[in-house]
């Protein structure tokens, strides 16, 4: 119930009440007045049975004096008396007639007739006197007869006047009473008026305004200072509070909205900043293990409700190889071709779970295809570089990253990678000889200056063995440069069909070529150079329809700590090399003077 109507029902009863208060003041006075007409007619009718009696004696002393004087005078003074004492009695039967008890009524014709009855004794006295019989009229008005008629006239008035004062008395008290009675009504309603209004001020300023709005001000202030946590007190009534209630929870609920779109925006401004650090420590990445590392560190914090994997393209087998994983994926293998993936097939990003509904990727497991799992085709220059594979690993937690986050970290990861294998594909240029694709000069020094220093550091053998092809120049003169060519590049695919894991080919000039061997003795190297010379002595070379003949080359073996220092093992193999040249060629010669002590 609102305010209002509770205010306007207490007002109204309130007005009813003070009505009735009003009405039995009325009621009160009225009583009241009753009394005062109770007690003024008594004093009336006091005062006119007191001048009958008055009347009626001096009456009988005007009767007496004319028997007595005989004088005229005397008898019209009787007679004037006479009439008015006849008036007086009139108005007392006046005043009876409209409210006298019938006791009072014969208490005063007993007093009339009493008084009748002297008046007709008077009228036999002064007739008789009249007559000059003075003797029978004063024995008519002073004998003993007529003194009991004035007396007994006498006690019916006063007999009257009791019977009139107790009437009037009781009256008085009834009307006394009821005036007390109404009264006390007036001021009990009076009392309900006045303990309803407090109530209703009690309930409605203390109970329903003063208690709510303290509440609901504790709530506004604190909402004032951006605590949402603040809850603003329900209240059933439906009322003014009720509806300042209400649109302080609307002021809340609007400001939790307002809450968390700028902690989304936070949380977009903080993704999108470690997308930027992320790119920028990408581009600064000079191998694809710096690249591997960035990835791994920076994706578990930006999507950090996915576990994923980083698939780069093999392109000589043509599958995608995983370069990388963070936060332990289980759904997609380490290796899988490119057409098992749509998001390859399409070049889109693709997510078969979520609410939209999508053909499932086939590298990922049948049994894990119902989780949410997000594809991201790396591509550059409409060129498929790899993939970013991302899948739920937290059940029903959603992600702060956006998809268009992830698709804006693909697509900076996939520049990244184009980059560096750009910046790859460059270093190989110049870090390789262009005709036989081998390590040039410039490539050799940077390798051979580690390796040595690593068998300076830690003592294991380091062999290396110096290539000459044998008269190189009759190529070049008897078939063309074009030849020469072929022969290099064909020498320079044998030597490197003869390496094993961590073994390093370098052209370093001309038709001259070296090896360096880690890890193998100076015996394995001059078995591994045997290997090469045979491998060349059998090659079959024809340019332009033409047979190039028999090549063969020239083998100089060095090794350390057997044969000399790390620092002089390309010095002595290159010497080795002279000596191979000197005895005739195609042949392998090891450097000395170690190995010959071995042998003897």
């Amino acid at each position: 119930m609102r305010l209002t109507t509770i205010t306007n029902w207490a007002y109204g009863v309130t007005v009813v009440l003070s009505l009735i208060s009003g009405g039995t003041m009325l009621l009160a006075s009225h009583a009241q007045d009753e009394e005062r007409t109770a007690v003024a007619e008594r004093a009336l009718l006091d005062r006119a049975a007191e001048k009958i009696v008055e009347e009626e004696g001096a009456l009988s002393g005007l009767a007496r004096q004319f028997v007595i004087s005989g004088d005229a005078r005397d008898l019209a003074a009787y007679q004037q008396a006479g009439q008015g004492l006849r008036s007086v009695e009139q108005r007392m039967r006046g005043m009876f007639d409209a409210g006298a008890s019938s006791d009072e009524l014969d208490a005063l014709k007993a007093g009339m007739l009493a008084i009748d009855e002297l008046q007709d004794e008077q009228q036999e006295a002064i007739t008789a006197r009249r007559k000059a019989n003075k003797s029978l009229a004063i024995e008519r008005l002073f004998g003993a007869d007529y003194e009991r008629d004035l007396d007994r006239a006498m006690a019916q008035f006063d007999k009257f006047q009791y019977q009139l004062d107790q009437r009037t008395e009781t009256e008085v008290a009834g009307a006394t009473a009821l005036a007390r009675i109404w009264r006390s009504a007036s001021e009990a309603a009076l009392a309900v008026t006045a303990s309803l209004f407090l109530c209703v001020m009690y309930f409605i300023f203390r109970r329903r305004v003063i208690h709510p709005v303290v509440k609901l001000s504790d709530v506004v202030a604190r909402l004032a200072a951006e605590d949402y946590a603040a809850i603003p007190p329900e209240f059933a009534h439906v009322d003014e509070i009720g509806d300042m209630a209400h649109a302080i929870r609307t002021f809340r609920d609007n400001g939790l909205a307002r809450q968390r779109l700028e902690q989304e925006r936070s949380s977009d401004r903080a993704i999108r900043d470690m997308l930027s650090r992320m790119t920028q420590r990408m581009q600064a990445s000079d191998t694809f293990h710096d690249l591997k590392s960035v990835i791994e560190c920076f994706i578990p914090e930006i999507a950090p409700a996915y576990a994923g994997r980083l698939y780069l393209l093999d392109e000589t087998r043509q599958v995608m190889v995983e370069a990388g994983s963070w936060l332990s994926p289980t759904s997609s293998p380490p290796e899988f071709p490119p057409l098992s993936c749509w998001a390859l097939r399409r070049g889109l990003p693709h997510r078969p779970g979520g609410d939209g509904i999508d053909i499932p990727c086939a590298h990922i497991e049948e049994q894990d295809r119902s989780i949410d799992s997000i594809c991201l085709p790396l591509t550059s220059q409409r060129e498929t570089l790899g993939l970013l594979y991302l899948e739920s690993h937290r059940a029903g937690e959603s992600d702060a990253a956006s998809e268009a986050n992830l698709t804006v970290l693909a697509e900076n990861i996939a520049l990244a990678v184009a980059n560096l294998r750009l910046r790859e594909a460059l270093r190989a240029m110049a870090m390789a000889d262009p005709l036989t694709g081998l390590a040039n000069r410039r490539h050799l020094e940077a390798v051979l200056e580690a390796e040595i220093a690593m068998a300076q550091q830690h003592p294991h053998p380091l062999s290396c063995i110096m290539v000459d092809v044998d008269h190189f120049k009759r190529f070049n003169d008897t078939y063309g440069h074009d030849a020469g060519d072929v022969v290099l590049r064909e020498v320079a695919s044998a030597l490197k069909g003869c390496l094993r894991d961590g073994g390093f080919a370098a052209r370093v000039g001309g038709e001259e070529f070296l090896l360096l061997l880690p890890g193998l003795s100076v015996e394995q190297a001059i078995d591994r150079a045997e290997l090469m010379r045979q491998r060349i002595s059998e090659l079959k070379l024809r340019v332009d329809g033409g047979d190039l003949g028999t090549v063969t080359a020239s083998f100089g073996v060095a090794g350390t700590p057997e044969i000399c220092e790390p620092h002089k093992v390309l010095q002595t193999a290159d010497a080795a090399l002279l000596r191979a040249k000197k005895a005739g060629r195609n042949r392998v010669v090891c450097a000395q003077p170690r190995l010959d002590k071995a042998h003897g």
